[in-house]
């Protein structure tokens, strides 16, 4: 039987960042598949959103789990996690909403020196950890490797083939929250395929008293893009399922809406639409919407509303310029399910209230720590999930050193 003093299982940013951690001493890390990383490489469009750079009292104000993760932003901070690649020659750039790439743009390069920090590191690839036990002073696992402490790294359900499959949740008797989808396109009553490939830019969607800005991507199946993956991590919480129970997700009655024109109140669009339906009267409201609306939306936006597009601006009454600008600022629709094979993350998993927020230890089970997407905090898109499995997976790493 193999002996180590630190098992690391899953080869994904958590458990790579704490085997960088404790490289110096005899370590092994375990990976189902043939290669580390796979769903980091998938991360930001394959330009990897390394992390968010807003401070971290502000970072923390967007999870609902905050005080568990403070320790670990702190212990990590986005300076020392970027200087790790800053030593090795990569440089980083900025965009918005403090979103964090390497500045090559390219996922292959901030893997390219992860795996030079664990050249020297014993690596087990294609290997699936099915048994995990402990016996005295060890764990032992698969019956093969024993190991004095031991972080489990194994990340969520999404993406199953890059060995996120869900199967780190059955290793252990740690409590679990319900597992669900997280980051995940959603999918509406209305069939966009006429209108599939339509980006609206910068508008507002808002379900129950949650809002996100950004952009918004129609699909065949419904809708996409940042502002929409960020809300149905609101909605996917809000509704009562477990992945791990094969339970059906029903979605009765949610409904989304969107703003079009959120950096506009309603007695502006009101003010501006008295003085062009004035100057612009024989102007037929369909090529009018034209200054608001990207143009190939327009037919689905007054239809959906029922909105007569062929009038002319002159003969809009005031009930119907009324009724205009409130679909503007609010057009409803409903939401009949996730288009799950797309999730990116998943919502759920180790209890937190059954770790220690300083170390990841469990409070459980001495020398047994977590780390990463297996844990039950969640983010929104933008580098905050990366930001929690490189700061969670550091501090188990040093943690389960320092107590050797």
């Amino acid at each position: 039987m193999e002996e180590f003093e630190i098992a690391i299982i899953g080869g994904g940013p958590a458990g790579m960042m704490a085997a960088i951690t404790c490289r110096e001493k005899n370590i092994v890390l375990i990976e189902k598949t043939s290669k580390l990383g796979k769903k980091l490489l998938l991360t930001g469009g394959g330009r990897c959103n390394i992390t968010n750079n807003k401070p971290i009292k502000t970072l923390l104000n967007y999870y609902e789990e905050k005080n568990f993760l403070k320790h670990s932003f702190y212990t990590l901070t986005n300076e020392k996690l970027l200087d790790l690649f800053k030593k090795k020659g990569l440089e980083f750039i900025e965009e918005d909403n403090n979103s964090i790439f390497p500045a090559t743009e390219k996922a292959e390069s901030i893997m390219k020196i992860l795996h030079d920090y664990l050249k020297n590191i014993k690596i087990k690839y294609n290997t699936n950890v099915y048994n995990v036990e402990k016996k005295r002073e060890y764990f032992i696992i698969n019956n093969k490797i024993k190991a004095k402490k031991i972080i489990i790294a194994t990340g969520g359900i999404t993406y199953p083939e890059t060995g996120s499959d869900g199967g780190g949740y059955n290793l252990t008797n740690q409590p679990l929250t319900a597992i669900k989808w997280g980051i995940v396109p959603l999918i509406t009553k209305y069939h966009f395929e006429d209108f599939a490939g339509i980006n609206l830019y910068d508008v507002c969607i808002s379900y129950k008293d949650k809002k996100y800005y950004g952009d918004v991507l129609i699909t065949h199946k419904g809708l996409s893009g940042p502002a929409i993956l960020n809300i149905s991590n609101e909605i996917s919480k809000d509704i009562d399922y477990n992945l791990l129970d094969n339970n059906d997700i029903k979605l009765n009655d949610v409904k989304i809406n969107i703003d079009l024109l959120p950096n506009l109140n309603f007695q502006e669009i009101k003010e501006k639409f008295n003085r062009d339906f004035q100057q612009k009267g024989k102007t037929y409201l369909k090529n009018y919407l034209k200054i608001y609306l990207v143009n190939n939306f327009i037919p689905f936006f007054l239809d959906h509303n029922n909105i007569d597009g062929e009038i002319k601006l002159a003969n809009i009454t005031k009930e119907s310029k009324k009724k205009l600008i409130e679909s503007l600022k609010c057009t409803t629709l409903k939401i009949i399910g996730f288009n799950t094979p797309l999730s990116k993350i998943t919502i759920g998993g180790i209890d937190i209230n059954s770790l220690n927020s300083k170390t990841m230890e469990s409070k459980e089970t001495e020398g047994l720590y977590f780390a990463g997407e297996i844990l039950e905090p969640v983010g929104p898109s933008g580098g905050y999930n990366l930001k929690i499995a490189f700061s969670t997976g550091y501090l188990a790493g040093i943690s389960a050193l320092k107590s050797l």
